[in-house]
């Protein structure tokens, strides 16, 4: 500590203490306690200060390295590396671990004992490297006391053991959201408080959880069918710790919250049977936004068969997806249901014989004797170099998650052409629009032409709840326009409606559909095929979505809507489901 530091810090203390003399001469009404209390608060701040500069400097005279804990990101995992009670009794802490190196950290970094604890954790990492590091000891107390915001350590490597008597012993409670909220403000276990918000999210059968602080409470929201559903209102008082529960058993940082952060949570539902619950953290205006999304396992099963696809459409893709080489696309916005389709028929096309490899951003459902490759901007890996890295690995079939750029679109029609047969997905409206997009991403229409093989628009509707079905009566307008819309089915399409005698259904709700009416999801599809009409569109190189849409109805290709409509008459969805999502 230099004379320099000394004279400014005593300066610093000077100004301080004549600026709270000045305060109170022009504000009479700031209390004396309050100005002790900033004086105090400076005080504080120098001895802290100085505490880190004496550490530095003994590190440096010892010829250890020195790091300042205060702020530092550990998260859960890294700290429980070494147990709470040998952390207060050595007073040692872990601060950093990776697969390659680990470090721990201590005031007294000469204690024998430091060494075994890091020759132990040492052995369970690959390359066997370590340090021990010297922090003062307010850098200790501060890291130490995270140990009481994480949980155990056994949650943190096994993840949260819902067993399947776990998960009837909690579905048996939840009839309804109404319960289920009750039931979690009664709660206060924050353990069993956050298996009871999986357990729900798994008794609906909803695909994401959003937990979001408000101002005055928290908003627990599930992501049902595709559209989310307020099923409880908890207090605000909670959400310190139930974010940092949700965070540590992530395994995120729990002491940040000004950035996102991603993580994930593996839950045990039964023997070798498990399930992955993607987590993503948001800073907003009155804490996180915390989205959690279950990947279930059961859409690696999924059939062909099972799409929702009938009649002419179904038999036209069939034949498409049986050829060898060629490209199908997809199209449709997020949440349309377009990688659960091309997983579909992957799940057709997987055999022995076949090499099928993916490339996709990012992998959410494993799927059995298929190379699934994860794309990795951050590492320059796009779906560009992907997709001409798979090429040299001699596969039979290409799965591209998105054709979003003119380099992967150019590669993808290239290797439609060379023997492939490439499937993927591209961001439009519908079907119709699929080729103008091509040739509007740079597509040269002499190679798009003899490579697209299908196009497929789709979207996902809410299926009507078997159980508490009943007959629904429309509005004259909208059945006029349904009316409308069925009358104009293509006379090729395989299909007739008596428009007089039209019959619709809608769910009138029950504890097992949580009062919606509606419960699981079917797509409703457009798909034509390519013909000489179509190719001479796209080797004109300027055609529109009108003209492609008048050629594909004139072939027989029913739309969205329509295909939608007629299972609406075969009392699968409902009316106003169909116009919610189509039009």
């Amino acid at each position: 500590m230099t004379k320099d530091d000394d004279e400014k810090k005593i300066k610093g203390l000077g100004e301080l203490i004549a600026e709270s003399k000045t305060s109170q001469k022009e504000k009479p009404e700031i209390a004396e306690e309050k100005v002790m209390e900033k004086f105090e608060e400076k005080i504080s701040e120098i001895r802290i200060k100085e505490l880190e500069t004496v550490a530095e400097e003994e590190a440096k005279s010892q010829a250890i390295p020195y790091v300042n804990l205060v702020g530092f990101p550990i998260n859960s995992d890294t700290l429980n590396s070494i147990p709470r009670q040998t952390a207060k009794a050595e007073k040692v802490v872990c601060f950093y671990k990776t697969d390659r190196e680990i470090r721990i950290a201590s005031p007294n970094p000469k204690n024998p004992k430091l060494k075994e604890i890091l020759d132990t954790l040492k052995a369970e990492i690959y390359t066997g490297r370590g340090e021990i590091y010297l922090i003062s000891e307010y850098s200790y107390e501060t890291v130490y006391k995270l140990y009481a915001k994480f949980p155990p350590p056994r949650e943190i490597v096994y993840g949260i053991k819902l067993t399947g008597e776990d998960l009837e012993n909690l579905t048996k409670k939840i009839k309804n959201f109404g319960i289920l909220n009750a039931k979690l403000n009664e709660e206060k276990n924050l353990t069993e408080l956050f298996k009871m918000i999986l357990a729900g999210a798994l008794q609906s059968d909803a695909s994401d959880v959003h937990i979001e602080a408000e101002e005055e409470k928290i908003i627990l929201r599930y992501r049902i069918d595709g559209v989310l559903h307020i099923v409880s209102t908890l207090p605000k008082k909670i959400w310190e710790r139930l974010d940092s529960r949700v965070k540590a058993i992530a395994g995120l940082k729990i002491n940040i919250t000004e950035k996102p952060q991603d993580g994930r949570i593996t839950i045990y539902l039964k023997k070798e049977d498990k399930m992955e619950v993607r987590v993503s953290t948001l800073p907003t205006a009155f804490g996180e936004s915390i989205v959690m999304r279950l990947l279930r396992s059961n859409i690696t099963s999924l059939k062909f068969e099972d799409l929702g696809l009938r009649g002419k459409a179904y038999e036209d893709l069939k034949q498409q997806v049986d050829r060898p080489t060629g490209m199908i696309v997809t199209t449709g916005p997020t949440g349309s249901g377009k990688t659960t389709t091309l997983y579909a028929i992957l799940n057709k096309l997987n055999n022995p014989e076949t090499k099928i490899i993916t490339l996709e951003d990012p992998i959410e459902y494993k799927l059995e004797g298929i190379a699934q490759s994860q794309i990795d901007h951050s590492a320059g890996y796009s779906f560009a170099n992907g997709l001409r890295s798979i090429l040299r690995q001699d596969p039979d079939i290409i799965m591209v998650g998105e054709l979003r750029d003119t380099e992967t679109v150019e590669v993808a029609i290239q290797s439609a052409l060379t023997g492939h047969q490439v499937l993927s997905t591209l961001h439009t409206n519908d079907a119709s629009g699929a080729i103008p997009r091509f040739l509007s991403m740079g597509a040269k229409p002499y190679l798009l032409a003899p490579a697209l093989n299908a196009v497929i628009g789709q979207r996902l509707v809410r299926k009507v709840h078997e159980k508490c079905k009943i007959e629904a009566e429309l509005e004259p307008k909208v059945l006029e326009r349904v009316k409308q819309l069925l009358g104009n089915l293509p006379s090729n399409s395989g299909y007739k409606v008596d428009l007089n005698k039209l019959k619709f259904y809608r769910g009138q709700g029950c504890d097992e559909c949580n009062h919606i009416g509606l419960k699981g999801r079917i797509g409703i599809y457009e798909i034509f095929t390519l013909n000489p009409d179509i190719e001479k569109e796209i080797l004109s190189g300027k055609t529109s979505e009108y003209l492609i849409s008048q050629i594909a109805h004139d072939s027989g290709m029913i739309s969205m809507v329509q295909d939608g409509l007629l299972k609406a008459l075969d009392a699968i969805t409902t009316v106003d489901e169909i116009f919610r999502v189509v039009e």
